[in-house]
């Protein structure tokens, strides 16, 4: 199983820099100088806080020539700090999930010695059980990610499954995700994958990073439709 990482900010194109030189090298001076800038962290994250950024990736009409890494962070970093979540590595995290959730395959538990993906989170639960050390950091994190990116993108959908079959509404996601990254949070290789922090963020303030991504989604997000995954279908 692999282990998503805050590190959205670290794999951004060149296609994301000329798009970051389009907007801002008008305001910010020559371009060639914010090349430089995106260079050095400190610089690249003032840089990436800047409004107008976030504004152009919201009213550009046609295909963003942007990587889903820049899309998601700027986008997730201006909600988040909304929300009062103002650690950037919180705002990468929660960007590299939903790059990688973008693509349906990543959210299913895969888990070594299993006949199947675990797509339900008492299959999770239960592997857990016989699982070695690293594949229960894995699954635990996963469920916090699961948590996050369904109550999040998904709300709605939630909702109405609750109403209208009885399923688990937004209070068990929440509650299932914060134990998660609580637990996730305070194994060992949360340390060794510099997670830890993260982690025990979206723990305690996992509504707060919730709500942030459901004003997202309300907005301008689709991940997953018309294509839902197909325990959120019905």
């Amino acid at each position: 199983m692999r282990v998503i990482q805050a590190n959205c900010r670290v794999q951004f194109t060149a296609d994301d820099v000329e798009f970051i030189q389009t907007v801002l090298g008008r305001t910010k001076g020559d371009a060639a100088s914010l090349v430089a800038l995106l260079a050095d962290p400190e610089s690249r994250d003032l840089i990436l806080d800047d409004e107008a950024l976030f504004r152009a990736l919201l009213e550009q009409r046609g295909c963003l020539r942007v990587s889903p890494h820049l899309y998601f962070y700027v986008l997730v970093r201006h909600v988040l700090r909304r929300s009062g979540l103002d650690d950037r590595n919180v705002a990468d995290y929660v960007a590299e999930l939903l790059s990688e959730y973008s693509r349906l395959e990543r959210t299913q538990c895969v888990v070594p010695g299993q006949p199947s993906r675990l797509q339900y989170f008492f299959e999770m639960l239960t592997a857990l059980q016989t699982a070695d050390d690293h594949t229960a950091f894995c699954i635990r994190a996963h469920i916090g990610n699961h948590s996050l990116f369904l109550s999040g993108v998904f709300p709605e959908h939630l909702r109405h499954r609750a109403e209208r079959r009885g399923a688990p509404g937004l209070s068990y996601y929440q509650q299932m995700g914060s134990a998660s990254f609580r637990a996730a949070s305070t194994h060992r290789l949360a340390a060794r994958y510099e997670l830890a922090s993260v982690f025990d963020t979206l723990a305690e303030r996992f509504e707060p990073a919730r709500l942030a991504l459901n004003d997202l989604s309300e907005r301008v997000l689709s991940i997953g439709d018309p294509d839902l995954p197909h325990f959120l279908k019905g």
